[in-house]
């Protein structure tokens, strides 16, 4: 087949166009017409290949619109070598593995914006299958060359790693000759185990290591007193390498030790008791030998060049390793941090959720997971207001380094293109998508989940729903223009006069056990239909809680007519993880204390926050609640943190008797009680449930580093006095709440008698 090279000018962005094709065109009649596109357009020219090689022409809309290949990878390469860090014995061993992209074209005609960049990914794709099929060799990275002017915008924008220049020099018959036209060197690892396949003992990778001990330091215990606290002796001396290890997984996406020593510093501030946790305040804690140590940690975050791309990557598998699970729930959410200048990148006056008014603040979007297994949080994103892309911040946009091709998104599509990555690239299983109000209330967002997933996404009090279906066109009365719109069948009503509708009795339930004793609520799940233009749609739950300050949270959801309550309320509960993350890495690791400006740091700072958070959660799972029998003790009371799906403690709200008079509504109230009540009484118990919340696992671990013994055991004996006192007012709100059930009981037999 042969195909027609495009001469007429294309522009706008890639999504006006169908998805680009590419076409292996090695060893085909169609091979000349890549090989004149290149002699005719590309700066290199076009000279035959020697070795192994593969080629594509680049389609759209059946036309060809450029080219790419690769071809076998360079046998020396200083910069790579030494990103690396092979030696002269391994490269030969394994540099059949590493290929070089030694040629990229766009048409010159073609001016579709972030076109490149999107063919580049596409590309490694299909070219990681078709080489090893062709040669049987697995691609662990790719290198490339870019020369002249350019800049390799398309490649950083893929995120590929800018290595350094090559030295000038080229290869003439057996001799090197210096032609002083050095080129850039961009790498791309495309294979996460590449780095400890080839070579799991390289001096970088052992320095590295070297590093985070001497910053982390080693840590001192005292035996008895972690074994009052619950903590094994063996689980206690490991703390301190368990972060060793943890962070060193990370180390392989720095490009210079200091990189490490700056990582670590970080993580350990983080961890730290320290007031503030922005960057100023850690360096001068924890840098104090360094003469600049704020503006040096500064330049870590914002200027200097490591791999963060890769690092969030690995992040996302580890957390994916520990809480992934084929009924587990993606949640998106935003959040907000509140700011006082107008310098840092993003902010603008808009809604601000912890203020809960418009003001000054970066907005951001964020994507979480819960399951049973765990939680936590997969990736955010920085929402940049409209006004952020119009002239007059262009000056704001530049000092800001945001990255050039970047286009206004709404905080929905931003979620939904979250939604589709974490889904796709980073393999999340999952069943459900939860969301807020501001997600939920739009339909738009909700019809672009895949369909794969059911949603449960809370909506506002004044979102319409219809009780039945069904429509019609009104009858022409005789006089003047005919009505040819659609009418329902029935009025729309509120959700808010559903949860007020006294004919549709509440359900109580019991949600679990909370520090304050049982979590108890009321609730509404009806069958009906949503609103779509005025008109009835598709059927779907509506799901109703009231809160202990006597509000009501509502949420809809598309999950079949046969799903049962108790799944229902199980991603209601499931919800919550991701406000619990914010408020633990606001609260205990400084998420919201970032000052920079520019628009990587807070990229890396949100990341590595990310990074200490799920080392804690781990901490947390180290540490469980010893099985009651083994130890003597009758105690079956759970800590301040226990359940990781449940909201903030409620109580039972006041009983309404003008809304529920019927003796019916009193029977149904009393048996739920009496049932509610021995629930309660044989709640189940906490071993195997973590022991620590929190915080107090970042206490420990911070004890740990201290290296200072006296230290340690005071931390223990303040941790070990905090969970005995939240034992015994765990087990008195419990009583009380007993107690308040069961005189509720005997009201409800006085009334009915």
């Amino acid at each position: 087949m042969s195909y027609e090279v495009e001469e007429c000018p294309r522009t706008g962005s890639v999504g006006d166009y169908p998805e680009v094709e590419l076409v292996k065109v090695n060893g085909t009649p169609d091979e000349k017409i890549w090989n004149q596109i290149m002699k005719n357009h590309h700066y290199l020219g076009y000279a035959r290949m020697i070795g192994r090689r593969v080629k594509y022409l680049i389609l759209q809309c059946g036309k060809v619109v450029g080219g790419i290949s690769f071809n076998q990878a360079s046998l020396h390469l200083w910069v790579r070598d030494e990103h690396i860090g092979w030696d002269a014995t391994q490269r030969n061993e394994y540099l059949k593995h590493i290929v070089n992209n030694n040629r990229f074209l766009i048409l010159p005609n073609i001016r579709i914006r972030n076109l490149a960049s999107h063919v580049l990914s596409k590309a490694i794709k299909m070219m990681r299958n078709d080489w090893k099929e062709q040669y049987s060799d697995e691609i662990y990275g790719v290198e490339t060359f870019v020369g002249g002017d350019r800049k390799g915008t398309c490649y950083l924008a893929s995120n590929w790693a800018y290595l350094g220049e090559t030295k000038g020099f080229s290869k003439k018959g057996k001799e090197l000759v210096y032609h002083g036209r050095k080129k850039k060197v961009f790498f791309r690892v495309i294979n996460k185990r590449f780095p400890q396949n080839i070579h799991p003992k390289r001096k970088r990778k052992i320095n590295a290591g070297e590093v985070l001990k001497m910053q982390l330091q080693g840590m001192a215990y005292d035996p008895k007193i972690l074994e009052r606290a619950g903590l094994n002796e063996e689980g206690a001396v490991s703390v301190t390498e368990k972060l060793i290890d943890y962070l060193g997984q990370f180390t392989s996406f720095f490009y210079q030790l200091a990189q490490c020593d700056k990582f670590a510093t970080f993580i350990k501030g983080i961890f730290s008791p320290l007031e503030r946790k922005s960057l100023e305040p850690i360096a001068l804690e924890f840098m104090e030998k360094e003469k600049n140590g704020p503006r040096l940690l500064q330049h870590f975050f914002s200027d200097a060049k490591w791999d963060d791309a890769g690092m969030s990557d690995a992040y996302q598998d580890m957390l994916l390793e520990n809480v992934s699970e084929p009924d587990g729930m993606i949640t998106v959410d935003g959040c907000d941090f509140p700011k006082k200048g107008n310098e840092s990148v993003g902010v603008a006056r808009q809604h601000c959720g912890p203020l809960g008014k418009t003001d000054n603040c970066q907005a951001s979007v964020m994507v979480g997971y819960s399951g049973e297994r765990g939680y936590g949080l997969i990736e955010g994103e920085l929402y940049l207001p409209k006004k952020w892309f119009d002239e007059e911040y262009r000056k704001r946009y530049e000092k800001c380094k945001i990255p050039n091709g970047m286009k206004f998104k709404t905080k929905n599509e931003i979620a939904i293109e979250m939604i589709n990555r974490v889904s796709n690239e980073r393999h999340f299983q999952a069943k459900w998508v939860g969301a807020d109000s501001a997600f939920g209330s739009d339909y738009s967002f909700l019809d672009a989940i895949p369909e794969r997933y059911w949603y449960f996404a809370e909506v506002k009090k004044n979102q319409q729903v219809f009780l039945e279906t069904g429509s019609h066109t009104p009858k022409y009365s005789g006089k003047g223009r005919r009505d040819l719109k659609e009418k329902p069948n029935s009025a729309p009503v509120e959700v808010e006069r559903l949860a007020k509708d006294s004919t549709t009795p509440w359900k109580i339930i019991f949600l679990g056990e909370g520090s304050k004793g049982p979590i108890i609520a009321r609730e509404k799940i009806l069958r009906l239909y949503e609103s779509r233009n005025g008109l009835p749609g598709c059927e779907i739950w509506l799901y109703i809680r009231e809160l202990g300050d006597g509000g009501w949270k509502y949420s809809i959801s598309n999950a079949p007519a046969d799903t049962s309550e108790e799944e229902l309320r199980k991603q209601a509960l499931r919800r919550w993880p991701i406000e619990q993350s914010f408020e633990e890495c606001k609260r205990d690791l400084g998420m919201d204390h970032y000052e920079g400006r520019s628009w990587v740091g807070w990229r890396r700072h949100i990341l590595l926050v990310f990074i200490g958070h799920l080392f804690l959660l781990t901490i947390r799972k180290t540490y469980l609640h010893p099985d009651p029998t083994n130890r003597g003790s009758k105690d079956n009371c759970c800590n301040d943190d226990e359940k990781v799906h449940q909201p903030s403690d409620e109580q039972l709200p006041p009983y309404n008797a003008d809304a529920e008079s019927s003796h019916i509504a009193i029977s149904t109230e009393r048996e739920q009680l009496l049932l509610i009540i021995a629930q309660v009484e044989t709640a189940p118990s906490v071993y195997g449930k973590p022991i620590l919340t929190l915080p107090q696992a970042r206490d420990i671990v911070f004890a740990a580093l201290k290296d200072d013994k006296n230290f340690v055991a005071k931390t223990l004996k303040q941790i070990l006095f905090r969970i005995k006192k939240a034992v015994s007012a765990q087990k008195s709100h419990r009583k009380t709440q007993i107690e308040r059930l069961r005189k509720r009981v005997e009201e409800l037999e006085l009334i009915a008698a």
